[in-house]
């Protein structure tokens, strides 16, 4: 069964090629474009791995990845922030809520698939 992937971003121009890539990696991927939409498919779907964005409308990037560390059912889903917010303090308050990596936008596709490939390898 394939690893299922996450895909949390409002701008259609990243989750199409995103999206793309990963199911041409051999993902089953799901999509949200808010906050609110990426906690009910969690609830819903249960992915592996989450690619969140930061900036969205409604709930941001860093109150989704904090209310899945505090949610003991989805604390083993690995979360990768994918966001051009690049400043060293948004790195730092992503990393201590509890992000398994940090990717800032313009991305590699090597460099995203790279980093998803290693994280999914230590899961069940």
């Amino acid at each position: 069964m394939p690893k299922k992937i996450l895909i949390v971003d409002d701008e259609p121009n990243i989750v199409v090629p995103l999206q793309f890539l990963m199911e041409q990696n051999g993902y089953a991927v799901d999509v949200a474009y808010s906050g609110e939409e990426a906690l009910e498919s969690i609830s819903r779907w249960r992915p592996d791995l989450v690619l969140l964005d930061i900036m969205l409308p409604g709930m941001d990037g860093f109150e989704v990845c904090q209310i899945m560390r505090l949610n003991e059912a989805w604390r083993d889903i690995k979360i990768v922030f994918l966001t051009a917010k690049g400043r060293d303090v948004d790195v730092a308050k992503g990393m201590v809520l509890g992000a398994d990596a940090y990717i800032i936008k313009p991305f590699s596709n090597t460099e995203i698939i790279a980093k998803v490939r290693a994280l999914l390898e230590n899961t069940k």
